[in-house]
Parts: C-alpha cells; structure tokens; sequence
C-alpha cells in the first residue's frame, strides 16, 4: 500500500470553502490542506482548522498567494487596483526576471508570519496558489523563507507523475516545465519534498470528478501528492474566484462513500508518507 498526500488548497478565502475542507479533515477524507493568510478572518479560521484537525495527523500548510484579486499584505506586490497580479503578468514578469525580488521576498515573509501568528506554529508545508512557488524569482524566496521559519516543513513539488497525466493534460505539463529544478534547489538547503504530483485538469464540469481523482490517486507514487479543491459555493467564493460550482462536485466526491472505493482501487493509505509527516519546530 503507498503512502499520499491527498491536500485541498485554498483554506481560508471563503468561508464555504473552509467549513467543506474542516470537514473533509476532520472526517479524514483529506490528510493535507494549505491555507491562504491574506484574507481577514485568519486567526478565527485557523482555530477551527486546528481543532477540526486535532488527532488526525493531517498537514497544515501555507499556500504562498501572490496572484488573484487579493489585497497583498504588503505595498510592494499591489497593482494599480490594490490587489495582486493575474497570473499571466505575474508569469511573464517571472520569466523576464522583472519581478521585483525584494517585493516578492517581503510578501512572502508576511505570508509566513502571518501563518506563524494565527496558528501558533510554522506550516507543516508550503506551496503556492496558482503554483507560484516554483516560478522564478519566487522560488528563491520561497526556499529562503522555508528554510528560515519552517526547516521542518516539506514543499510540493510540482512535477507530474508520469501516470498521474491526464491526457496530453497541456496544464500538468506546463506546470512540471516550471518546477524543473525545484526538488533539487529544495534539498540543498535541507528541504523535503513530495515525490510526484497529480490533480492539474481544467476544472471543467465535463469531466467526471471521481474518474479523475482515481486516475490521479492511481498514477502518483509512494510519496506522492495530489490537490483537490473541495467547497461550498457562497458569496465571497464568488466575488473571489471563478472556480466555484466544481468545488462542489470535488467535495461531494471527497465526502461521499465513493472516496474509501477509490483508495482501495488505487491501494492508497491517507497516513502521509513519512517524509510528508507533520514535525515539531525546533
């Protein structure tokens, strides 16, 4: 039986999304979830993530935001509206090296304060929303804060288990392009990471969400790691994000009898992997 670590991302930028994910953890649906510090309401949200996760072993992470309409928790990353790039000028900015380094590393830091402060204790994990952790510029500064405030801590590298592809799955490619490199830059500073990742598709409400977590579930190795993003529907969801009725459809999958019949199909054990273990800070 392999070890997985089955982790929603996005805890905290709705409140339906963040009760759907509680009770996936609390219900050990989900043994991982990373958390989004930029929204008000942080310390209220962590609290009743740590008791929903109390005894169950589960990973909590930072999820590094640097893209979306969010107000950043520093002046240096805010646009002209206030709030943080689109990914595409976020991307392109990266790849030209015209991002900001100082910027991004101040961010980042308050990002981890932030977490530290409302929970009490490092991330058990960091990753980032959109997957700008592993972009250029901001890899460094991920690494670096990592290293700094959490060396207990894994990071998700997102480089596509080869049997965890879906399809062609142009997104899933793409996003391992970005991470070349990132498992190796992570251990050189003592770093852990996962071994292989799933769960990129285009959220399209064409696709049948539990054929899809079996593929992904089935097609990641011991070690691994696989995203979802299970919620509830409200109305900050919706002024947010667009990604709003399949969270539905995830977390109905992910709470359903379905899942216990999807991981004994694919022989996944939700134990994380020892690698991928919550540990104490120093």
């Amino acid at each position: 039986m392999k070890h997985v670590a089955l982790c929603a991302d996005d805890y905290a930028i709705a409140p339906g999304v963040s009760l759907a994910i509680r009770q996936l953890v609390a219900g050990r649906c989900i043994n991982a979830t990373s958390v989004m510090t930029v929204f008000d309401g942080l310390a209220e949200e962590a609290a009743a993530l740590k008791a929903a996760a109390e005894g169950t072993g589960a990973s909590l992470g930072l999820h590094v935001t640097l893209t979306g309409t969010f107000a950043p928790l520093t002046s240096g990353m805010a646009g002209p509206a206030g709030t943080f790039p689109a990914l595409s000028p976020l991307l392109l900015a990266a790849m030209t090296r015209r991002l900001d380094p100082k910027a991004v590393a101040a961010e980042v830091e308050a990002q981890f304060l932030a977490f530290a402060a409302a929970f009490g204790h490092p991330p058990h994990h960091v990753d980032g929303h959109q997957h700008v952790h592993v972009l250029p510029v901001v890899r460094a500064a991920v690494l670096k804060a990592t290293a700094r405030h959490a060396p207990q801590a894994w990071l998700r590298d997102v480089t596509p288990a080869r049997g965890a592809l879906h399809g062609f799955d142009l997104k899933g490619r793409v996003i391992g392009t970005f991470a070349t490199g990132f498992a190796r830059a992570a251990a050189q500073l003592g770093l852990s990471t996962n071994r292989g990742f799933g769960g990129a598709y285009d959220f399209s409400a064409d696709h049948d969400f539990a054929t899809l977590l079996a593929h992904f579930l089935k097609g990641v190795p011991d070690g691994g790691l696989v995203m979802v993003h299970p919620g509830r529907v409200d109305d900050p969801l919706t002024a947010r994000d667009p990604l709003t009725h399949q969270r539905e459809v995830e977390y109905e999958v992910l709470h359903g009898p379905l899942l216990r019949e999807i991981l004994d199909a694919a022989d996944v054990s939700l134990t994380l992997p020892p690698a991928l273990r919550p540990r104490p800070a120093a």
